[in-house]
């Protein structure tokens, strides 16, 4: 059933009531109006499945601040920033379910022309943030719109030295997932773009979702949003995410990502045994837990259960996937505006409809 609201900064409705009643939808509204006022978002899409059904999924605000075109959760296109990693991790788990890939082998035996650093690290150790490999230097890096594929962008950081022994501190690190693509794409002797869609969003049908490619148009695409000194939303300068693409590349819509966020907990295309690896936290040598598995951070819920999660930050988008396999949940917000943490609003999602 499908009904219709209007409060405040709630330009589009697509709401589906199935397993939970409409008190616990309309506290979740007034949160997300609060929320999209408050961050002076110019449009937000959020999706919440429950068993693998949608139960709730609205478009808030608009999607194009001049044409005031209204935000649709299954059409309107988003930067899904890092969650992209989240999508390398199961592409990688199909390489591994395939006997393709071994998370313990050595990232030089993919790629043996990869300058030798002082350390050895393994693939597993890559996906894990614990690799020693740097994070952007600065914002004009973390910007740059210069057209790259792949192995072109390894250039950006593959001379640099390893920031410390692999397996001995957690360091997030975007281009670690850049080079994480390039031993995907190498070991699989296929290119990443052709073997995500593939084996990841074709059978997951997830038909909104793509790699960007920064001189393609795309139908329903969002403009994309900074905010100005004085606070208002203006248009983002524009970015060329091709060689990131593992690390905050693909585009999609806030209902595609719920039947991705749904394969951690019902999986049909990877095995059990390797969604465990995923979704268990790494440890340093010392034994430490980063709270990291591999594409995804690693939590327990308010009701002491898992809690899977990866947030993200790009040019123009900002963005959240929580997964909750005990309950049966998946959340993903997915915003056209930089620099807004998330985190607190997802816990806030999380005691509407996990409670």
């Amino acid at each position: 059933m499908k009904l219709l609201f209007a409060p405040i900064f709630l330009f589009s409705v697509f709401i589906t009531v199935a397993q939970t009643e409409p008190a616990r939808i309309q506290k979740a509204q007034t949160i997300a109006n609060d929320f999209l006022k408050k961050e002076h978002i110019p449009g937000m899409a959020i999706s919440v499945s429950h068993n693998g059904k949608l139960i709730w999924s609205e478009g808030f605000g608009y999607s194009n601040l001049k044409t005031k075109t209204s935000v649709k959760p299954d059409e309107t296109i988003f930067r899904i920033a890092s969650i992209s990693k989240s999508v390398t991790a199961v592409t990688l788990s199909k390489l591994v379910d395939d006997g393709i890939i071994d998370l313990n082998e050595s990232v030089y035996y993919y790629l043996p022309d990869y300058p030798v650093k002082k350390y050895d690290f393994t693939v597993k150790q890559l996906a894990g943030n614990i690799a020693g490999i740097r994070h952007y230097k600065n914002n004009k890096e973390y910007a740059l719109n210069k057209k790259m594929s792949i192995t072109e962008g390894l250039n950006l950081f593959k001379h640099d030295p390893l920031l410390w022994k692999p397996g001995t501190k957690y360091r997030y690190s975007s281009l670690g997932f850049v080079l994480l693509s390039e031993v995907i794409q190498t070991g699989a002797k296929i290119p990443f773009k052709n073997l995500v869609c593939d084996s990841v969003f074709s059978p997951l049908k997830m038909h909104h979702t793509s790699m960007e490619f920064s001189d393609a148009p795309v139908q329903n695409l969002t403009n994309f949003h900074k905010l100005n000194i004085a606070g208002k939303p203006v248009e983002s300068k524009p970015v060329s995410n091709e060689y990131k693409v593992g690390a905050g590349g693909f585009l999609s819509t806030s209902e595609d990502i719920i039947l991705f966020g749904n394969e951690f907990i019902a999986p049909k295309i990877i095995s059990k045994k390797t969604l465990s690896k995923l979704t268990t936290s790494q440890r340093l040598d010392n034994g430490y837990k980063t709270g990291y598995g591999m594409g995804l951070s690693i939590r327990t819920s308010i009701n002491n259960t898992p809690k899977y999660y990866h947030t993200g930050g790009g040019m123009g988008s900002s963005s959240i996937l929580c997964i909750y396999p005990k309950e049966g949940i998946v959340i993903c917000v997915l915003t056209n505006l930089s620099g807004v943490s998330m985190v607190e609003f997802g816990n806030a999602l999380e005691e509407v409809f996990l409670k």
